[in-house]
């Protein structure tokens, strides 16, 4: 595994543990943060900042599914600055009691050793499915 795909390796691993200070500190303050469009946290417009990061997709992870939500990893693909993920969403919403097992890809752009931008795509269908939320359009 190159070296950006061993970087995003111990991020995943840190954020599984819960360690999102260590997933925080390897963002550049001005990242800018994209979830998919009409996804379940998606705002219509991106988060520019760690700590938008956090008030706009951190913060709901465990208010929407408790200590249930993990990332599985299918693989990292590693093209030097850019760094893509293929894995899934796995998790149980607590409002509907209804699981979530969504395809995922997360495109990861590294400069200077930071994260500079992020780009989700997934289920969006199947995040609405299973939150009961109706996607902003």
């Amino acid at each position: 595994m190159a070296d950006n795909a061993q970087f995003l390796q111990g991020l995943y691993e840190a954020f599984a543990k819960g360690d999102v200070p260590t997933v925080l500190a390897a963002m550049d303050p001005g990242i800018e943060w994209n979830e998919a469009e009409h996804a379940t946290f998606w705002p219509g417009h991106s988060f520019i900042g760690p700590e938008a990061v956090v008030e706009g997709v951190f913060a709901r992870i465990p208010t929407t599914f408790g200590d249930t939500f993990r990332i599985e990893i299918n693989r990292l693909l590693d093209s030097g600055s850019v760094v893509v993920m293929e894995g899934r969403y796995k998790g149980i919403v607590q409002a509907t009691g209804k699981a979530l097992d969504a395809q995922v890809t997360h495109v990861w752009d590294i400069a200077d050793g930071k994260i500079a931008k992020f780009q989700q795509y997934t289920d969006t269908w199947q995040f609405a499915e299973a939150t009961g939320e109706t996607p902003l359009t």
